[in-house]
């Protein structure tokens, strides 16, 4: 029970590695608020909990609208009085080279992986400041730190992503909160899945392809992304502050020969 009494809000968590994650800290003793656009999706997430016999309360919201990131902010306080845990987990990716991409679809990819962090943040970090203790999750990616073609939106949003990472840490350090980024490789969560079959005429193809980059020479699963939150998440992690976490089968140090 590494969370115990711990509240953790997670955005994003109605699929994929925000799902897995709060599956893993809810069973950790955590009691979750899951986040997501589509009430569906976060429903499943909440009622796989319960199940479980653990506590999680979904809030809608859209992690680029200020207002409803607000109201989620406010209502997720008023029912469990304090958030410990903020995971940062909403994303999209993005195809093309920068001169295939279309202005609308830039705005898009910027705004969700972008201002998707931000704006959690700051309507939750004035609560974690008065309490003098938090702990903030940002999903980065491996692409912060490797060129990878035709992922030029996606890449410049990481990178941004664990920039602002570093600068919040020294930001907030002084209040108690810490401040971490997660740098997965090629995770194969149904969004990945679905993505494959859309953009490639052979998708088992593609995925030994994408094997190929990783000397684990397997694609990670939303599980292992999900432990090395728990890691950031937990006290166990007290002394990392402002740190990537690499969870990417070996992408970016190592080279098969």
């Amino acid at each position: 029970m590494r969370l115990r009494e711990k509240v953790c809000l997670i955005t994003g968590a109605g699929s994929g590695i925000g799902q897995s994650t709060a599956l893993l800290f809810a069973a950790e003793g955590a009691e979750i608020v899951v986040n997501d656009l589509d009430a569906d999706k976060g429903a499943e997430t909440v009622r796989r909990i319960g199940e479980a016999g653990g506590t999680a309360v979904f809030l809608q919201a859209d992690v680029t609208n200020p207002e409803e990131v607000r109201l989620m902010a406010e209502r997720a306080l008023e029912r469990f009085g304090r958030i410990d845990v903020l995971f940062n987990n909403a994303g999209i990716s993005g195809v093309g080279r920068l001169h295939e991409i279309e202005p609308d679809v830039w705005d898009r990819i910027m705004s969700i992986n972008i201002k998707g962090v931000y704006l959690p943040s700051k309507y939750i970090v004035p609560h974690m400041m008065e309490r003098k203790r938090g702990a903030i999750i940002n999903m980065s990616s491996c692409v912060a730190e490797i060129g990878l073609a035709r992922r030029a939106s996606y890449a410049a949003t990481k990178g941004a992503v664990l920039a602002l990472t570093k600068s919040m840490q020294v930001d907030y350090a002084p209040f108690g909160i810490r401040v971490n980024a997660l740098l997965p490789g090629t995770i194969f969560t149904p969004f990945v899945e679905q993505y494959l079959h859309r953009s490639y005429d052979d998708p088992e193809e593609a995925i030994a392809s994408i094997k190929k980059r990783q000397l684990s020479e397997e694609l990670g699963l939303p599980e292992d992304v999900a432990k090395a939150a728990l890691f950031l998440a937990s006290d166990e992690s007290s002394f990392v502050m402002g740190a990537p976490l690499y969870v990417d089968g070996g992408v970016v140090f190592g080279k098969n020969a």
